[in-house]
């Protein structure tokens, strides 16, 4: 071998080496990206835009809106007590009759504004005329007779006067016999008159004491007469008394053939037409006064403890557009709902599940507002009780 032939070292594997078999690579296709053109491009970025214009606005709002209400809160609304579960109510007058009878005439027609003392409708009022004309005839009569029994009474006691007058005369008479008779017994011891005369003399004062005795007896006759007379006008009173009575009842049944508003309203639920047979206590129709309206409240007893009458309510009606009226707190009822209801509860046995509950509380109206005529009895009300408005807290 040339020495200038460059020596190549010859590689030998280990003996316990194993050689891995070649491998081809794969083969390998590039796909090329396109570029979007300019245009596509546009619109996400018009979002990304938008997107970041309109947060930061939605995020002030929200903060400022939460600021506002943070506010309104901690200065007016942790002072005020507000509830839905209220009402606007009245005393409202059921028209029903006193007496029975046919409907003459109906007067006024539904939701029809009256005054009080306006007749509303009439029952037919012949049976009670007559009654009220039987009653004074009977009165009338009875007062004949009084009239005559004092006539009577009269004459008794001219009677007895008369029998005192004659008792005087036949006491003198007797007298005077008595006397006679004495003088004709001395006359007869004497010698001097005779026993004839003495006869005669007796006689006279036996026929004196007589007609003094049948004196007595008139007067006792007429003062027994008089005395009838006086138990009979006595009855004859009481009897024209009750008759009296009878015939104020009768003139006050005919006036209640007339029915008349109680008060200033409107009426409403007419039941009642002409002809109808009405009865006593019947309701005919109501008469709602509607400058007397008020607020019932139900607030939860939870909410009691800074509810005093006195404070100032804003009352928000749906039926009245504009600025919340502003009632008073007139006063809390002496127990909750649930005692005067129909079905009071009751506890004392079984299972107990406490539920809150609910006290009404009468709100005034002004007269302001109920001058509109627009509240209405019924309607649903939302109120708002401002606590710093209490008196105690007014008058520190």
């Amino acid at each position: 071998m040339s020495s200038n032939t460059p020596a190549t070292a010859e590689v030998r594997p280990f003996p316990n080496a194993k050689v891995a078999p070649a491998t081809e690579a794969p083969d390998v296709h590039v796909q090329p990206v396109v570029a979007p053109p300019p245009e596509a491009d546009a619109p996400a970025k018009k979002k990304r835009s938008v997107r970041s214009f309109l947060l930061p606005i939605i995020g002030l709002a929200l903060l400022s809106g939460g600021a506002w209400y943070g506010y309104d809160y901690w200065t007016t609304g942790r002072f005020m007590i507000s509830t839905d579960d209220a009402y606007v109510q009245a005393d409202m007058a059921f028209v029903s009759p006193k007496i029975s009878g046919y409907v003459d005439q109906v007067l006024v027609s539904e939701n029809q504004q009256v005054k009080a003392g306006d007749p509303l409708l009439t029952i037919d009022a012949g049976d009670y005329k007559i009654a009220v004309g039987q009653a004074e005839a009977q009165i009338a009569t009875l007062a004949k007779t009084l009239d005559r029994i004092d006539a009577q009474t009269k004459a008794a006691q001219a009677s007895l006067q008369q029998a005192q007058a004659q008792k005087v005369a036949d006491q003198a008479a007797a007298d005077n016999a008595g006397r006679a008779q004495q003088r004709a017994a001395q006359l007869v011891k004497t010698h001097v008159g005779t026993q004839a005369q003495l006869d005669d003399a007796q006689t006279a004062l036996d026929q004196a004491k007589a007609a003094l005795v049948g004196a007595d007896a008139q007067i006792a006759a007429a003062q027994a007469n008089i005395g009838v007379l006086e138990a009979q006008r006595a009855e004859s009173a009481s009897t024209l008394a009750s008759l009296q009575l009878g015939r104020d009842k009768a003139a006050r049944d005919l006036s209640f053939t007339v029915l008349k508003a109680p008060y200033d309203g409107v009426v409403g639920n007419r039941s009642v037409e002409q002809g109808d047979l009405v009865s006593p206590g019947q309701k005919l129709a109501v008469v709602v006064p509607m400058d007397k309206l008020y607020v019932v409240a139900n607030f939860k007893e939870t909410q009691l403890a800074r509810l005093v009458p006195g404070e100032k309510v804003n009352i928000s009606v749906d039926a009245i557009d504009g600025h919340p009226i502003q009632g008073t707190v007139s006063s809390l009822a002496p127990a909750s709902g649930a005692v005067f209801s129909l079905l009071p509860p009751e506890n004392a046995t079984g299972n107990f599940t406490k539920v809150v509950q609910r006290v009404p509380v009468r709100i005034d109206v002004p007269a302001d507002a109920l001058k509109t005529g627009k509240l209405r009895a019924g309607l649903s009300v939302v109120v708002a009780v401002d606590s710093r408005t209490a008196p105690a807290a007014t008058s520190n």
